[in-house]
């Protein structure tokens, strides 16, 4: 909780609350303040691009307060694997390897990128609430042998489960910018968690499909015809 003495706030653009250096913010006060509607803003008031810039860089000296970690849940399965074409008229049988890398977004849909300074701060202010560190990113690879029919397309897909967690990213200036010493951003981001968390398991399947017409044409001519072939992914 970040308590300071009597002083003036206000909301700017984007849910982005900005505080004097004599500003009141407990949780509470932060938790309705955000549900609230923000009104019209001047237009030298900072983006929360650029407030989050700072926070990287370091400009800023930034902490994720009051972290809430969403239940977890099996996100959607995404092709991981080349795809394996059978012209042939029996089936075909083949091992796959396959490769996965999960990565995390915010609110704003930007990445969180691993090993940066704010997947470090989100992660340290997890672990101190929570007591088990937080990931921004999760790779996963193997092997599976897949089983697919003439006339048809096969592929390796995977769902990796996934966890929000939702704070508030405190930006302090040693001076003023942008006329305050303290501006408080709302966050949500989406990313990896460990697989069980909340009962939640990793899934990686074998998917099939019929070729369209242009694959069965492309499957009649040349070296491709009666063989099953891998194409990229």
């Amino acid at each position: 909780m970040t308590t300071m003495t009597r002083g003036t706030s206000r909301w700017t653009r984007g849910g982005i609350r900005s505080a004097g250096r004599g500003a009141v913010l407990s949780a509470v006060a932060l938790g309705l303040v955000t549900a609230m509607a923000a009104p019209a803003v001047a237009a030298d008031d900072p983006t929360r691009e650029q407030l989050m810039a700072d926070c990287a860089s370091g400009e800023g000296k930034c902490s994720f307060n009051e972290p809430v970690l969403g239940k977890a849940y099996l996100g959607d399965f995404h092709q991981v694997s080349d795809s394996l074409y059978n012209c042939s008229t029996s089936d075909a049988t083949q091992s796959m390897g396959w490769s996965d890398t999960v990565g995390s977004t915010d609110s704003a849909g930007v990445s969180v990128t691993a090993g940066g300074k704010i997947a470090g701060l989100i992660d340290l202010s997890v672990t101190a609430t929570y007591s088990h560190t937080w990931s921004s990113s999760h790779t996963e690879n193997s092997s599976l042998t897949m089983t697919v029919k003439p006339g048809e397309v096969g592929w390796i897909s995977r769902a990796q489960v996934m966890q929000t967690v939702s704070g508030t990213w405190q930006t302090h200036y040693d001076s003023p910018k942008w006329g305050h010493y303290y501006w408080f951003v709302p966050d949500t981001v989406t990313g990896p968690a460990t697989n069980g968390t909340d009962g939640q398991s990793n899934a990686v399947t074998v998917k099939t499909r019929k070729m369209t017409a242009a694959e069965k044409s492309s499957c009649a001519a040349g070296s491709k015809h009666g063989r099953a072939f891998v194409v990229q992914h």
